[in-house]
């Protein structure tokens, strides 16, 4: 089966910011990453806070742009779920999905005949029309949850929203991304709950120092996350 995403060879650099003896000072995010994404597959991203998972998943969403490196899209599309990819806070939940719809390929007319599936999944109620700044952390990731569930990908990032917000909401956020997988939509998944990650997976690729570690059955590479985390 050929992907629909590879990366080859992929770096990103960072500039520090704060350097009191004002020298250029880099930070490499991600050294060398080699990936492929298969179309219906749901794909696990491991590793140590700081080893570049959100960045891997920005890179691949196409947010930012490899300083070493190819990022090859045969022609899907992708979204990016994520509690640090945003939205405007001085726009209404309303406008944001517009917004975000838009940003991702949508015709205006087609994300506002989705807007009533959008407030009835989000459970935003009147919230919905308020300025996102007002939202809890829990109600932004309902909402972008909400928007990227309804108006659906061809590939769906997900960076660890399915363990923000209370029980009730991520159980109904969990039991939508088993459907999606069971329909072969095509998911990449961040997340710290190795029980997600081994439930949801049919692969997992490690992290680590910047590289694609590791790549293989989620079980056996979370064993090896976990015997190296011990280290």
């Amino acid at each position: 089966m050929e992907p629909i995403i590879s990366l080859q060879n992929v770096a990103v650099r960072y500039k520090r910011s704060g350097n009191i003896l004002k020298r250029k000072s880099y930070f490499d995010a991600l050294k060398s990453i080699n990936l492929d994404i298969y179309p219906g597959e749901t794909l696990g991203i491991l590793g140590r806070n700081g080893s570049g998972k959100s960045t891997l998943l920005r890179i691949i969403s196409g947010v930012i742009r490899p300083d070493q490196g190819n990022v090859i899209n045969r022609g899907v599309s992708v979204s990016l779920l994520s509690l640090q990819v945003g939205f405007d806070p001085n726009l209404s939940g309303r406008d944001n999905t517009i917004l975000s719809g838009m940003l991702q390929g949508y015709s205006r007319k087609m994300i506002e005949e989705k807007l009533d599936e959008i407030i009835e999944y989000s459970e935003l109620g009147d919230f919905f029309f308020e300025p996102v700044r007002t939202y809890s952390t829990g109600m932004r990731a309902r909402l972008g949850f909400s928007i990227t569930t309804i108006i659906s990908p061809d590939v769906l990032l997900v960076d660890e929203v399915l363990s923000v917000g209370d029980q009730h909401f991520k159980e109904k956020a969990e039991r939508t991304m088993i459907q999606k997988i069971q329909s072969q939509q095509t998911v990449v998944l961040v997340s710290h709950s190795h029980q997600q990650i081994a439930r949801l997976c049919d692969r997992a690729v490690l992290i680590e120092d910047g590289i694609s570690f590791a790549s293989g059955d989620p079980r056996e590479v979370l064993s090896l996350y976990e015997g190296r985390m011990n280290l």
